[in-house]
């Protein structure tokens, strides 16, 4: 176990900030909690320290999912809050948050900054050390200036004296009680300066510099390249998505949303789906966790042969329901719901969000009728006889696992109701979904092998199918028509499918999904 004389190492590591520099991805969440590798950045913070340290956490903007997060993920590490009162706007800063744990860190400590991923090992705590590394572009930077292997001074950002060894928030602070000195309310500095006017009093004491592989995570640029180095073959793919994510952590993964109701009817679905869904660990307002499933995600494993496979094992899985004839009306009516207002409530957001959206009259060189002459061709008298009986929900291959041992498949990420209903759905809606991820991967847009231009009169689109996912869209095909499934029932659900989705993904990204949606209705509707 690391220790500090009697004590166990303790680091702290500041969340309090709003993280605006992350925009939207930090817009609900707090930004230790952006996706790094599959799990948030704090994770490969915790996880490079001996498992015996203790944290110290200041909490802030975003602190109650992150408290929940850290108790579904790590619920036996030792870990103290600190509660800052002002972390945005006049009188916030790093400054006011350490000074507020000032009484925790009465001791040896590591300042270890929220936003500062390292590779490599962290040193003992027997000096006091500061992070650096190389960059050539360093003014937005804290700099260091070094002499005869010790820190002589530490420079302000866009200082004329600036250097190329760029501070990293991250430190070593053997003698606490020098680096506390200048920590009070009466020195003017200290809220903006934060633990740089600690570390500048050490600099007599002697300060180490020690260099490290730096990962940013703090601004949009430096994310992307961070998420690349720690992306790992076998990663699943996640595409960003406001005030909803997933998170794999050791053995669990660990689900979030924004919306209480929608974890809460998760938990609950769950119940029924518990023989084809992986074990569910614990659960608390915005999170839920699960054991995460031996064997392969089919989105990187497919085969015809497996995909055959899959197909076959769907009768038991789709269990259909008996209903009585209230219970069937009440059924079209959620139907109604699901398909048509949901649909024409994206539109709308889509519309709001891009305004010209409406004069688009061509598509891949393809003359389109305006969306509302679309949506009007719809047979959704049809459309809302659905099949009814147990449902997944978000039925595609980033979901489903095959575990090759046990001879089974697992799937994940079900959907939290159908139109309110929690006991059943329509199965069309499943089949509509295996469809739209057998036309686009999720890999090759997390990889961006795809292309969208747009003026205000039309959209043009391309991407990137793998040749085994065109082959089992023909085999898909084929056996609707054989189980008996109405295809262009199947078809134009897909479309609607995109349409929905649109809104809820990023620019242009989310142009290319409108784009394709418009596009199979039209060609649907000439069917």
């Amino acid at each position: 176990m690391t220790k500090i004389g009697k004590e166990c190492l303790r680091v702290c590591i500041p969340t309090a900030g709003i993280g605006s520099r992350l925009g939207n991805l930090s817009k609900s969440l707090n930004k230790s909690l952006v996706e790094i590798g599959s799990k948030p950045a704090i994770c490969h913070i915790i996880e490079s320290y001996n498992p015996n340290t203790e944290f110290v956490i200041p909490l802030g903007y975003g602190s109650n999912e992150l408290k929940q997060f850290l108790k579904l993920a790590y619920p036996k590490k030792k870990i103290i809050y600190v509660n800052i009162d002002i972390y945005k706007g006049l009188g916030s800063g790093l400054g006011y948050t350490l000074l507020k744990a000032k009484r925790f860190l009465q001791q040896p400590f590591i300042f270890n900054s929220c936003d500062t991923l390292i590779k490599n090992e962290i040193p003992v705590l027997n000096k006091n050390w500061i992070g650096f590394s190389s960059r050539k572009n360093s003014s937005q930077y804290r700099t260091i200036l070094k002499e005869n292997g010790k820190v002589k001074n530490i420079i302000e950002k866009n200082h004329k004296e600036s250097t190329n060894d760029v501070y990293i928030g991250l430190a070593g602070i053997k003698d606490y009680k020098e680096f506390w000195d200048n920590f009070n309310s009466t020195y003017t500095n200290y809220i903006e300066e934060g633990e740089a006017v600690g570390l500048k009093n050490l600099i007599e004491k002697t300060l180490i510099p020690v260099k490290f592989d730096w990962y940013d995570t703090g601004n949009p640029e430096d994310l992307a390249k961070t998420r690349i180095a720690f992306r790992k073959v076998d990663s699943p793919n996640i595409l960003d998505k406001e005030g909803e994510t997933i998170w794999f952590v050791g053995n669990k993964v660990i689900k979030y949303s924004s919306n209480k109701e929608f974890i809460s009817n998760r938990f609950e679905r769950a119940k029924s789906l518990k023989n084809f869904i992986p074990k569910i660990i614990d659960k608390t307002d915005n999170m839920y966790s699960y054991i995460k499933e031996d064997g392969k995600i089919l989105s990187t494993n497919l085969s015809i042969e497996l995909f055959k496979k899959l197909l076959n094992s769907l009768d038991l899985f789709w269990e259909e329901k008996t209903l009585n004839e209230k219970e069937k009306l009440d059924f079209i009516s959620c139907c109604k719901k699901f398909y048509y207002e949901k649909t024409n409530i994206r539109i709308d957001d889509f519309k709001k969000k891009y305004p010209y959206i409406e004069k688009i009259k061509t598509i891949n060189d393809i003359k389109i009728l305006p969306i509302n002459n679309l949506l009007k061709k719809i047979n959704w008298e049809n459309i809302c006889q659905g099949k009814i009986g147990r449902f997944h929900g978000d039925f595609h291959f980033e979901n489903i696992i095959w575990n090759q041992i046990e001879e089974k498949f697992i799937f994940l990420d079900w959907r939290q109701d159908f139109g309110g209903n929690l006991n059943f759905g329509d199965i069309y809606y499943d089949l509509a979904k295996l469809k739209h991820g057998l036309i686009i991967q999720h890999e090759h847009i997390v990889n961006e092998k795809y292309k969208v231009t747009h003026n205000e009169n039309e959209i043009k689109y391309d991407f990137y199918r793998n040749y085994i996912h065109v082959e089992c869209e023909k085999i898909f095909d084929d056996w609707l028509i054989f189980k008996g499934f109405d295809k262009n029932k199947v078809d134009t659900l897909t479309a609607l499918v995109y349409i929905n989705i649109a809104p809820l993904h990023h620019y242009p990204y989310d142009h290319m999904l409108y784009g394709i949606g418009n596009y199979m209705l039209q060609k649907n509707s000439l069917d």
